[in-house]
């Protein structure tokens, strides 16, 4: 997919929303070569998905291995709106806790105070992080309205060339009187 279309895709006032969202479903292939899906907090920065993690977990040696992933950002309402980006990731350890990593969680409802208690917590947890930064190179939004997944979009095709050709049919018979 070219960056140009990747880029319509993610500024969409739809996809801009679900890029707001603060949980994502990370996918990647782990060392043993088996796949994994974990949700994961992320940022978004306007050009790159920025999620963190602590300098020692397993899926750090995963990515080193491969760094293609993919990310979904979905809704839990019906429709479901769901937009799906793959990209790479950079890995990037840093002293201390990444900014990001206190944007992103900062939606959840906590009190000042709890906010003020969480973030002494998270400082004395970690003395560093990862970055894990992925490019996107494809994206999709799916919001059962204007697009689809592209498997239904071929059953709708196949559908609409189904009842033309019915029609077609019954324009024929029409016309010898049978």
């Amino acid at each position: 997919m070219a960056n140009d279309q990747v880029t319509e895709i993610l500024h969409r006032p739809l996809s801009q929303e679900m890029l707001a969202r603060d949980i994502c479903r990370l996918a990647y292939v782990a060392k043993d070569g088996t796949p994994r899906n974990i949700p994961i907090a992320f940022a978004w920065n306007g050009e790159q998905a920025v999620m963190c993690t602590s300098k020692n977990a397993p899926k750090l040696a995963s990515l080193r291995q491969n760094p293609a992933v993919a990310i979904t950002i979905d809704t839990e309402v019906h429709p479901p709106n769901i937009l799906l980006v793959r990209g790479t990731v950079e890995l990037d350890e840093v002293d201390g806790i990444p900014e990001e990593y206190l944007e992103m969680n900062g939606s959840y409802e906590m009190t000042t105070e709890q906010r003020v208690e969480w973030e002494a917590e998270v400082r004395s947890l970690y003395d560093g992080m990862v970055r894990i930064v992925m490019t996107p190179t494809w994206a999709k939004l799916i919001d059962f309205e204007t697009t689809l997944p592209s498997a239904v979009e071929e059953l709708v095709r196949q559908r609409a060339e189904r009842q033309q050709q019915t029609g077609v049919d019954i324009a024929r018979l029409d016309a010898t009187g049978a």
